[in-house]
C-alpha cells in the first residue's frame, strides 16, 4: 500500500521530499534568495533513471532533469522542482492559499531534489539539497572524471557520438559525447570530455542519463538560491541521508520541532511510520 506522509508547518508549501512508497510535504514561509551567477547558453533535457531499492531492480524511477550551460557555470536540476518552484513563488507573492499550494506540489512532485552548480564558486561544485524542514550547501572541488576514449560509435539526437569510460564517485561510467557541441559538460557531476556528454550510465544500470531535447538559451539567468543554506561537508551530508532514510519521519520531528506530521495510506486512514527506507546513493565514495 503506498503512503502519504504530510508533514505540516502552518503558512506555505516550500519544497516536496520524495521517498520509496512515500512522499513528505513540509510547509513554510522561509523566503529563499536567489542571485544571477551566469547566462545560460545550452539546455539539455535528460531522462535520468534511478534505483533506490538495489533489491528490486524492477522498480526503476523517472526523472526529466535539466542542464543548463552557461559560459563558466553550470545547472543542474530537476524540471518538476523548476516548476514547483517557479509556481509556488508566484502563487506565494499574490497571497495564494494552501490548497492553491498543495495543488502545486501534487502536480509537479520533484523525486531527485539536489541542484547541481559545477565551477561555483570557480573551481568547485556546489551542490544544494533539502532534506526535512533543512536546506544544505554542499561545496566541494570540482573533480574531473579520469576518461578513457574509444573508437566505439553512437548516433544520439542525430549528433554522431564516441565512446569513454572511466571511474567516479565510486561507479563505473560509461558516457558518449558529440564534439560537434564542443562543450565539455555533461549530466550531474559528469564532465571533462572534448564534447557535450549526451548519454551515460554507471555499468550496474542504478543511474542512467540520456539526453532527449538541446536549445539554445538567450542568455536566461541561472540562478543560485543556497547563499543561506547551511553549510555542510560531504562526509557529514551523506550522514544525513543515511539518518534520514533510517527514520524520515523521526528526523523531520527531531529536525524540525514545530513541526505536525500526520501519516495516512491511500485510503486516507492512519499507518504507521516507515523505517529503513531504501538507499542507494549515487555517490559510493
Amino acid at each position: 500500500m503506498k503512503t502519504i506522509i504530510r508533514a505540516t508547518l502552518v503558512l506555505a508549501v516550500l519544497f516536496t521530499m520524495p521517498l520509496a512508497k512515500a512522499q513528505i510535504m513540509v510547509y513554510s514561509n522561509a523566503p529563499v534568495q536567489t542571485e544571477p551567477i551566469d547566462k545560460a547558453q545550452f539546455s539539455v533535457q535528460y531522462d535520468m533513471t534511478f534505483l533506490r531499492d538495489t533489491l528490486k531492480e524492477e522498480r526503476r524511477e523517472e526523472e526529466t532533469m535539466i542542464l543548463r550551460i552557461g559560459k563558466q557555470v553550470s545547472q543542474f536540476y530537476s524540471f518538476s522542482k523548476y516548476m514547483t518552484d517557479s509556481l509556488a513563488t508566484e502563487a506565494l507573492a499574490s497571497g495564494a492559499s494552501q490548497d492553491v499550494l498543495m495543488g502545486i506540489f501534487k502536480k509537479y512532485v520533484a523525486k531527485v531534489t539536489y541542484q547541481v552548480f559545477k565551477n561555483y564558486p570557480s573551481g568547485k561544485v556546489t551542490l544544494l539539497e533539502h532534506i526535512g524542514m533543512n536546506r544544505f550547501r554542499c561545496e566541494e572541488e570540482n573533480e574531473r572524471p579520469v576518461w578513457e576514449l574509444h573508437t566505439d560509435t553512437l548516433t544520439i539526437l542525430t549528433y554522431p557520438c564516441r565512446k569513454a569510460t572511466c571511474r567516479f564517485k565510486g561507479r563505473d561510467y560509461e558516457a558518449w559525447f558529440t564534439t560537434e557541441i564542443p562543450l565539455s559538460e555533461g549530466p550531474w557531476k559528469l564532465h571533462g570530455l572534448p564534447g557535450l556528454i549526451l548519454k551515460a550510465a554507471d555499468s550496474r544500470g542504478h543511474y542512467t542519463f540520456e539526453a532527449t531535447a538541446i536549445t539554445q538559451n538567450n542568455g536566461e539567468d541561472i540562478l543560485f538560491a543556497g547563499k543561506d543554506f547551511e553549510p555542510i561537508t560531504r562526509k557529514n551530508l551523506n550522514k544525513v541521508y543515511e539518518r534520514f532514510a533510517a527514520d524520515p519521519v523521526g528526523f523531520v520531528t527531531s529536525t524540525s520541532p514545530n513541526v505536525k506530521v500526520t501519516i495516512r495510506g491511500e485510503d486516507g486512514q492512519a499507518t504507521s511510520a516507515p523505517k529503513n527506507t531504501p538507499y542507494n546513493p549515487i555517490e559510493l565514495e
